[in-house]
């Protein structure tokens, strides 16, 4: 053999082994989970993940229950605390009610101003409560808006079905797209490769809302990100800006004792059923609770009925009472004008409130005042042929299982 075509082989064998020593390993996606208003108290120092998102507004202020005061998540510093004491990237969203969608954004950039550059913002963009769902102009204005306030592009989230109003905003405005797709309702830790990941080009896929981590009892969203820590830092900080780079916002405080509360408002709301039956409606209203009631009790004359702020006849269902009788007995006709929590003429219970307020069958049946699962019942014994929507409202998808206590709007 020629010595030096045998050094040149071994040259290029150490070239070659070198050249694999020093190539950067492909990059590890991170496993991560969610947190909304009702998580209140949850661990995120002890409990498993790479990132913690965190809900912290919602809409414009007065939306209230569980961690929420005023339209921001009270529990949302502590929470966004442990995770960054231990180790754990963050993001913070916002979850549209679709009114503004400037207000809105605005609302959000004054209550997470010390996260910003800091944490991922993001849009929750998804049917229940939102009065804007279907305009595909609202998410994009919306982010306009927070990009114009922070120079952060943000991450829009919502389910597969609803991409359509935000597909293109991916190379519009540079957002990332961050899909709820389910496969199962069977309960499940993180996986390694979720079903349909990448199926959007998303940069984060949510693909249960049945997860099971230790050191949370109760059930959790999960979410595969498709990248690294380097990855999720440049969504929150693009163009590595200080605190300095922020524009001139004035700032709304974040609470720190409890807001005044309009206790005459939400009795309005109570008469008009937003807040549903017990439990749901103890839960929405919180410590405000007894002193609603009184005024709800006392506009409603004890149960015998009575007039609401929008004029509306309001009564409270007694023992053997029918909708048929309830008509009869207050000379408002017909009973398919009544809204009932149930959404179902047919189906009231004592200490509910009924609204007459000349609204069609059709309108009634739409779930006006939500309802409170009971054993053995169905979105189907609830509903009847007006299921399908009540599920779609509800974010309740196949096969469509609902749980007594379940709150149903």
């Amino acid at each position: 053999m020629n010595p030096r075509r045998q050094w040149r082989k071994l040259l290029t064998a150490l070239a070659v082994a070198i050249s694999m020593a020093v190539a950067p390993a492909a990059m590890a996606d991170m496993n991560g989970y969610d947190i909304s208003n009702w998580q209140c108290g949850i661990d995120t120092a002890t409990v498993p993940a790479d990132f913690v998102i965190v809900g912290t507004t919602w809409g414009s202020g007065g939306v209230y229950g569980g961690c929420l005061s005023n339209g921001v998540n009270t529990d949302a510093n502590r929470q966004l605390a442990g995770a960054v004491n231990s180790g754990k990237e963050t993001g913070v969203y916002h979850y549209a009610r679709g009114g503004n969608p400037e207000t809105e954004a605005r609302f959000f950039v004054d209550n997470v101003r010390g996260y910003v550059h800091k944490s991922v913002l993001i849009l929750d963009w998804e049917a229940q409560d939102n009065a804007a769902w279907g305009d595909k102009q609202w998410p994009r204005r919306w982010a306009r808006e927070v990009k114009r306030l922070t120079g952060v592009n943000p991450i829009i989230y919502t389910m597969d079905s609803g991409y359509w109003q935000v597909a293109g905003m991916e190379t519009e405005l540079n957002c990332g797209i961050w899909i709820a797709q389910y496969a199962t309702n069977m309960v499940t830790g993180y996986q390694t490769a979720p079903w349909n990941i990448g199926a959007r080009g998303e940069v984060m896929r949510q693909y249960t809302s049945n997860g099971s981590l230790s050191g949370w009892s109760g059930r959790l969203d999960l979410n595969k990100f498709r990248g690294d820590r380097a990855a999720w830092r440049k969504y929150a900080n693009p163009d590595d800006k200080g605190a300095a780079n922020l524009p001139s916002v004035k700032p709304k405080p974040q609470p720190t004792t409890a807001p005044t509360v309009d206790l005459n408002a939400l009795a309005a709301r109570t008469i008009r059923g937003d807040f549903g039956n017990d439990p749901a409606r103890r839960q929405a209203l919180g410590g405000n609770y007894a002193a609603v009631m009184q005024i709800v009790n006392s506009r409603l004359g004890g149960g015998s009925g009575g007039t609401a702020a929008t004029g509306s006849r309001s009564v409270v269902v007694r023992s053997g009472d029918t909708m048929s009788a309830i008509a009869a007995r207050t000379g408002l006709q017909p009973v398919s004008a009544w809204r009932v929590p149930s959404g179902d003429v047919n189906r009231i219970y004592p200490g509910q409130t009924v609204t007459y307020g000349g609204a069609s069958a059709s309108t009634a049946s739409s779930g006006v005042g939500g309802h409170v699962v009971r054993s053995g019942e169905s979105l189907w014994s609830i509903y009847g042929s007006g299921w399908q929507s009540a599920a779609a409202r509800n974010g309740i998808r196949s096969p469509y299982v609902i749980y007594p206590g379940q709150y149903l709007r």
